[in-house]
C-alpha cells in the first residue's frame, strides 16, 4: 500500500471512531423528556378601550354559555365560526345545538389571566382558565388556555374561532359544588 492509501484508511478509521462515540449518546438524548413549559399569560394592568371592550365581550360570552343563551350566542358567533374542543372541531350550528341540548354545559369559567391583542379589525384573546362543565352528564373541570378570535364587522365584534387547549398545570379551582 502506498502512503496515500494508508493516510486515507487512517482518516476513515478516525471518522468511524468519532461516529461510533456519538451513537450511544443519541438514544439517551432522544429519551429525555423536556420539562413542561411554565410560562403563561399575564393580565395587563391597563387596556385600551377597544381591548377592554373585547375582554368584556368575552366574559359576557362565558355567562351566556353558562346560561345556555343560544339566541345571544347566535348573534355573537359568526356564521363561519369554528369551535375546537378536546373531542373535535365543528361549526356554529353544531356548537349552538350542543349548548342548547346540554351536550356540553359550560357551567363556570374561572379566569386567571387574559391577554388581548388587537390587529385592526381582528382581536385575539387568550384566557388561562379552569372550566367546570357537564359533558355527557358528567361534571368535569379542566385547565385550559382558550384562544378566541374576534372580527369587527359593521362596528360589532363577532366570534370567528374558539379553541380549547388543555394545559399541563393542575386545576386551580375546586371541582366540587355548583
Amino acid at each position: 500500500m502506498d502512503t496515500r492509501s494508508i493516510q486515507g484508511m487512517k482518516r476513515l478509521c478516525l471518522l468511524g471512531a468519532v461516529a461510533l462515540s456519538v451513537l450511544p449518546v443519541q438514544p439517551l438524548l432522544a429519551q429525555q423528556t423536556p420539562a413542561p413549559p411554565t410560562e403563561t399569560i399575564r393580565t395587563a394592568a391597563t387596556h385600551t378601550p377597544t381591548e377592554q371592550q373585547v375582554i368584556d365581550l368575552s366574559k359576557t360570552k362565558w355567562d351566556w354559555m353558562a346560561d345556555k343563551k343560544v339566541d345571544s350566542l347566535a348573534t355573537l358567533f359568526d356564521d363561519r365560526a369554528m369551535f375546537t374542543h378536546m373531542g373535535g372541531t365543528w361549526g356554529k350550528t353544531q356548537e349552538l345545538a350542543t349548548i342548547q341540548s346540554g351536550g356540553i354545559w359550560y357551567k363556570k369559567a374561572s379566569i386567571y389571566a387574559v391577554d388581548v391583542r388587537v390587529f385592526g379589525n381582528t382581536a385575539i384573546v387568550l384566557e388561562d382558565l379552569d372550566l367546570k362543565a357537564v359533558v355527557g352528564g358528567r361534571t368535569v373541570t379542566n385547565p385550559f388556555m382558550v384562544t378566541e378570535v374576534y372580527n369587527r364587522q359593521a362596528g360589532k365584534w363577532r366570534l370567528a374561532q374558539l379553541t380549547f387547549s388543555r394545559l399541563v398545570r393542575p386545576v386551580k379551582t375546586s371541582a366540587g359544588g355548583d
